[in-house]
């Protein structure tokens, strides 16, 4: 008791009839910007542990230096 492709087209339909073809295009258009803001903080958290991992590596570089200066 699958609902069939006329169902669906019905259901838009109604869904259209009731919201309006702008809101949907508005709630679209969050939906989108949404998943957008997700993918950059995901990709913005990659980077801030690279750049931290590398600070630490020119840490430990650092202190080498000096120990062997002394």
């Amino acid at each position: 008791m699958g609902l069939s492709i006329q169902h669906l087209l019905i259901l838009l339909v109604v869904v259209v009839l009731i919201f309006g073809t702008r809101k949907l295009a508005n709630a679209g258009k969050d939906l989108g910007q949404a998943v957008k803001g997700f993918k950059e903080g995901m990709q913005s958290g990659d980077d801030k542990s690279k750049i931290e991992s590398d600070a630490a590596k020119i840490s430990q570089t650092e202190a080498q230096n000096q120990r062997d200066k002394v």
